[in-house]
C-alpha cells in the first residue's frame, strides 16, 4: 500500500485546528485521512511531528491520540518510540512511558537512560535499579549515563554491595578513569556511604578532574566531620587550576564554619567575590552561617540584608544562626518577617523557631508556633515534634509533651530521647524508665544520649537504686561509650543521695576528669555541708580553671554554712584580689505582658508595701502549717532573728509576692525567672496563701531551674525539691500533706 500528502501541507497547522473540536474518533479519522505515506521515512517525519508538538504544548490527550494512530497502522518503530517514550517522559507520565517501553521488541541504551534517569529523577530509586537490572539481564551494555544515575539510586538506597559490583563493571568497560562523569558519580557514591578512603582512591584515579568531582569530595568529608580534609582537597583543586563554583563555595565555606576557622572563611570569602559568585544565593547562605558559626552574627546579618528576595534555605539558615549564637529574641522577630514575607516554614525551620522559644522558656509564644506547626500540617513530623517535646518539658508541662509525642507518625530515637529528658526534667523518673525500657520492643538502640537522660531522671526523682543499676550495666557490656557528662551526673546522684565518698570512688575511674566532674562533687559537699571533701574538690577545679570564681563562692557558702566565718572572710579576700564580682541574684515575672524585677531585699518597687505584706501573710500562714526557717543558709554573720526576716525577701519571693497580688484570676500561670540558682535549700522553699475559692497552679520557671506548686483550695502548702547543678533541667513538685522542711 502506498500513502501520499498534499504537496505543502501543514501538519502541525491542521492538529492545531482538529485538537480542540473533534473528539478522539473524529481525529483518529483526521489523521487515517492525512495520512498517505509512500515511504518510512515520511511516516516517521510524520508521527515524529506530531509527538513533537504534543509534547511542546504538554498534550497529553495528543500523545495518547499520536501513539493509537501508531499502533493502528503499524508504525511503532524503534525511532518513533524513544520519541513517543520521551515525550510522555517531559509531560509528567512515566506510567505511560514505560507501557510503551514495554511493548518494544527492541531497546537502544538510550532509551534505557531515559527511563532509568526518569525513575531517580521522580525519587523511585528502587525501579530505576531494578530496571538497570532487567537492562544487564536483556545483554545491553550500561554507558557513561546509566552509570552516572545508578550510581546516584545505589547511593541514596544505601546499596553499598550493589554499587561496589556497578563500579567493577565500570572499571571493566574502561569508564571509569577516562571518564570525568562516571568519576565524579563514583566519587559522590563512595562519599555518601560514607567509604571516603574509597572515594579518594577513585579521585586519584580520574584522569582529568572537574569541579564536580571535587565538590563531591568536599562534601562527603564534610558531611561526615572530617572537615580538614575536606579543607585539604579544597586546596588541591584550586592547585589543580579547577576553577570552583557556586557549590563548590557554598560547601567549604560550610566545612569554614565547622571547623570556626575565620581566616580560611575570609580568604574563601574573598574567593567568591573574585570569581563572581557572591550574589549566588547558595554562596550568601553557606557565608551567612559561617559568619554566624565563627560567633560573627552581626556579620551574618549584614550579608542576610544584601539578599534580594531570600528563599526558605536562607531564612532558616538565619533563624539556626541566632538561635545557636544566643540571640533568640531577633530569630523570633525574623521568624515574623519570614512569615510576613509569605515564605512557607519547613518543619526544620518550625523546630529552629521552636527551639528559641524553649531557650527563653517563652511557653505562650511556643504554643503560638506550634499552632502554626500544626497549620502546615508538621505537627507529626519527628523534627517539629521532638522540639515541641523539649519546649514543654522544659516549660513543665509534661501532659503536653507527651501527647505530642504519642501523636508522632513515626517515634525514632530523637523523638525518644526528647520524651525521656522531658520527663526527666520535671522528675518523672518511673514515667522515663519505662519509655527507656519499652525501646526495645519499638527497635530503638539507645545512644550516649538516651543513657544520660535517663540517668538524670533518676538523679531527679532519687532513684539511686535504678540509675546505679543502668549506669553498671553500661559500664559492664560496653555497649555505649560512657562520657564524663554520664559520671557528672552519676556523681551528683550519688552526692545528692548522701553517698559522698561513692561519689569520689566514682571520679577516680574517669580517665581524666574534667571542671564538670569536679564541680558535681563540690555541690554535693556544699548540699551536705562537707568541709574537707569539698577543698579537695575546689583544689581540682582550680587546676583547670586558676580563675573560677563560682566555685570559690560555693566554698564560701559552705564555710558561711557551717559557721566558718574566718574562713569566708579568707576566701572573700581572695576574690577581692582576683577582682572577682558576682553576679546579683535576680528574679522577674512577666504580669499582663510588663516584666518587672525584683532583687533581695529590695523594696525599691512601687508596690513594696503591698507585696509586704503579702509575704508577711505568706509567712504567717505557713508558720501555723508548721514550717520553720532554716537559718544555715543565711551566708552572713547575724543574730536568728535577723537571719529568719532575711529569708523572707529573697528575690523570687518579692516576685511571688507581686505576681499573687497582681493575679486576681482563677488558675492563672505565674512564671517566675531567675540569672542564678541558689545552692541552699532554703532558697528553694516558697511558700503563698491562697484564698479558699481559688484553685491556681503556679509554674516558676527559673533559668535553670522550674518547679511546678499545686494549690489545693482551702489550704496553701508548698514543697519544692532540690535539683542538680550544672545541667539544665527541671523539677516536678508534688504536694504532700504535711509541710516538707527539707
Amino acid at each position: 500500500m502506498v500513502f501520499g500528502f498534499p504537496k505543502h501541507f501543514n501538519i502541525l497547522a491542521t492538529l492545531e485546528t482538529i485538537t480542540p473540536t473533534l473528539n478522539q474518533l473524529n481525529l483518529l479519522k483526521s489523521l487515517t485521512c492525512l495520512a498517505r505515506f509512500s515511504t518510512h521515512t515520511e511516516a516517521s517525519e510524520f508521527y515524529s511531528s506530531l509527538i513533537q508538538h504534543c509534547t511542546h504544548t504538554k498534550s497529553l490527550r495528543g500523545l495518547g491520540i499520536v501513539q493509537t494512530h501508531m499502533t493502528k497502522t503499524g508504525y511503532i518503530q524503534l525511532y518513533i518510540a524513544n520519541t513517543l517514550i520521551d515525550g510522555y517522559l517531559k509531560c509528567g507520565s512515566l506510567s505511560n512511558a514505560r507501557k510503551v517501553f514495554d511493548k518494544l521488541r527492541e531497546r537502544h541504551v538510550v532509551i534505557w537512560n531515559a527511563m532509568i534517569s526518569a525513575y531517580i529523577g521522580r525519587k523511585k530509586s528502587k525501579e530505576a535499579i531494578g530496571l538497570y537490572g532487567k537492562m544487564m539481564f536483556d545483554g545491553v551494555l550500561p554507558d557513561e549515563y546509566t552509570f552516572s544515575s545508578v550510581f546516584k539510586a545505589f547511593s541514596g538506597l544505601g546499596l553499598v554491595h550493589e554499587g561496589r559490583r556497578a563500579h567493577g563493571l565500570s572499571v571493566v568497560l574502561g569508564l571509569e578513569v577516562a571518564n570525568v562523569f562516571v568519576g565524579s558519580a563514583i566519587v559522590d557514591m563512595y562519599a555518601k556511604f560514607g567509604r571516603l578512603g574509597d572515594a579518594r582512591l577513585v579521585a586519584n584515579r580520574v584522569g582529568e578532574k572537574d569541579v564536580v568531582l571535587f565538590t563531591a569530595l568536599i562534601v562527603g568529608y564534610s558531611q561526615h566531620g572530617d572537615d580538614g580534609e575536606a579543607l585539604e582537597v579544597f586546596v588541591d583543586m584550586i592547585n589543580h587550576g579547577v576553577k570552583a563554583n557556586e557549590y563548590s563555595f557554598a560547601s567549604i565555606l560550610i566545612t569554614c564554619g565547622n571547623l570556626e576557622d575565620l581566616n580560611n572563611g575570609k580568604l574563601v570569602h574573598g574567593l567568591v567575590v573574585k570569581s563572581g559568585c557572591e550574589a549566588a544565593v547558595a554562596s550568601q547562605t553557606s557565608l551567612l552561617t559561617m559568619y554566624a558559626r565563627c560567633g560573627l552574627v552581626d556579620d551574618s546579618l549584614t550579608i542576610f540584608k544584601r539578599i534580594q528576595n531570600p528563599t526558605l534555605v536562607t531564612w532558616t539558615s538565619l533563624i539556626v544562626a541566632l538561635v545557636r549564637n544566643g540571640r533568640e529574641e531577633l530569630a523570633l522577630t525574623k521568624f515574623r518577617e519570614m512569615i510576613r514575607d509569605s515564605v512557607v516554614p519547613n518543619s526544620f525551620t518550625l523546630s529552629s523557631v521552636i527551639q528559641a522559644c524553649s531557650n527563653l522558656a517563652m511557653l505562650d509564644e511556643g504554643q503560638q508556633i506550634h499552632a502554626t506547626v500544626t497549620k502546615f500540617g508538621l505537627d507529626r513530623h519527628i523534627y517539629a515534634g521532638a522540639a515541641l517535646i523539649i519546649l514543654y518539658g522544659k516549660c513543665g508541662n509534661t501532659e503536653m509533651a507527651r501527647s505530642v509525642f504519642d501523636d508522632l507518625i513515626e517515634t525514632d530515637l530523637v523523638s525518644m530521647n526528647s520524651m525521656i529528658y522531658s520527663y526527666a526534667q520535671s522528675g518523672f523518673g518511673h514515667q522515663a524508665l519505662k519509655l527507656f525500657d519499652g525501646m526495645k520492643d519499638l527497635r530503638l538502640e539507645p545512644n550516649d544520649v538516651t543513657i544520660l537522660s535517663v540517668l538524670l531522671a533518676c538523679k531527679n526523682s532519687g532513684l539511686v537504686q535504678q540509675g546505679c543499676k543502668i549506669f553498671s550495666t553500661i559500664r559492664t557490656n560496653h555497649s555505649i561509650e560512657l562520657t564524663r557528662d554520664h559520671y557528672a551526673c552519676m556523681v551528683e546522684l550519688l552526692g545528692h543521695a548522701g553517698r559522698l565518698e561513692d561519689a569520689e570512688m566514682l571520679i577516680k575511674e574517669v580517665k581524666n576528669p574534667d571542671l564538670v566532674v569536679w564541680r558535681a562533687l563540690l555541690g554535693a559537699c556544699k548540699l551536705h555541708g562537707h568541709v574537707e571533701m569539698a577543698e579537695r574538690a575546689l583544689g581540682k577545679v582550680l587546676e583547670f580553671s586558676a580563675g573560677d570564681g563560682g566555685s570559690r563562692v560555693l566554698l564560701t557558702n559552705l564555710y558561711a554554712s557551717t559557721g566558718n566565718w574566718s574562713q569566708v572572710i579568707d576566701m572573700k579576700s581572695t576574690m577581692r584580689e582576683m577582682q572577682f564580682k558576682k553576679n546579683p541574684a535576680m528574679s522577674w515575672v512577666d504580669v499582663e505582658r510588663e516584666v518587672h524585677i525584683f532583687m533581695a531585699g529590695d523594696l525599691s518597687h512601687p508596690r513594696s508595701a503591698e507585696i509586704t505584706e503579702t509575704l508577711e501573710k505568706l509567712f504567717e500562714e505557713v508558720r501555723i502549717l508548721g514550717y520553720v526557717p532554716d537559718t544555715r543558709f543565711v551566708l552572713q554573720d547575724l543574730d536568728e532573728d535577723k537571719k529568719k526576716r532575711s529569708l523572707y525577701y529573697h528575690s523570687e519571693k518579692l516576685a511571688i509576692a507581686f505576681a499573687l497580688l497582681r493575679s486576681s484570676k482563677k488558675n492563672t500561670i505565674i512564671r517566675i525567672f531567675k540569672n542564678l540558682k541558689d545552692l541552699g535549700r532554703e532558697h528553694y522553699k516558697v511558700s503563698h496563701e491562697l484564698d479558699a475559692s481559688a484553685d491556681r497552679a503556679s509554674l516558676f520557671c527559673y533559668m535553670f531551674l522550674l518547679y511546678l506548686f499545686y494549690q489545693p483550695t482551702a489550704a496553701l502548702q508548698s514543697i519544692c525539691q532540690y535539683l542538680e547543678e550544672e545541667v539544665l533541667h527541671y523539677s516536678q513538685v508534688r504536694i504532700n500533706d504535711k509541710i516538707s522542711l527539707m
